[in-house]
């Protein structure tokens, strides 16, 4: 079993910067696919980044060049740096663990980290 504790959320103005964290309590950690989504309220969930095991990464068309996913196996953290970061980013923010990137969300999830931005 995998636990996620994500931190970093907050309220920002648009323009601004966030850098999310989510740590993981299994040694394991650098054998799963990581990956945050978020969910806001009335909308879909959206997977936004994804960081496989040897460092390969996936965006969401809505954050490419602005948002960057990053991994320390040494540290078992996952990382997002969100840039440029806009209203309509605003949405709570999970982070996920799957042994597959493909619909990583469906993996373990954090209890998630809100984003404002206004």
């Amino acid at each position: 079993h995998v636990q996620l504790v994500e931190s970093g959320g907050g309220s920002v103005q648009a323009g601004g910067s966030l850098r999310l964290s989510c740590a993981a309590s299994r040694y394991t950690y650098d054998t799963y696919c990581m990956g945050w989504f978020r969910q806001a309220p009335g909308k879909e969930r959206e997977g936004v980044a994804s960081i496989s095991t040897t460092g390969s990464t996936n965006y969401a068309d809505s954050v490419k060049g602005r948002f960057t996913v990053s991994r320390d196996n040494a540290k078992n953290t996952l990382y997002l740096q969100m840039n440029s970061l806009k209203s309509e980013d605003t949405a709570m923010y999970y982070c996920a663990a799957r042994l597959i990137c493909t619909n990583f969300w469906l993996g373990y999830r954090g209890q998630g980290t809100q984003v404002t931005v206004s």
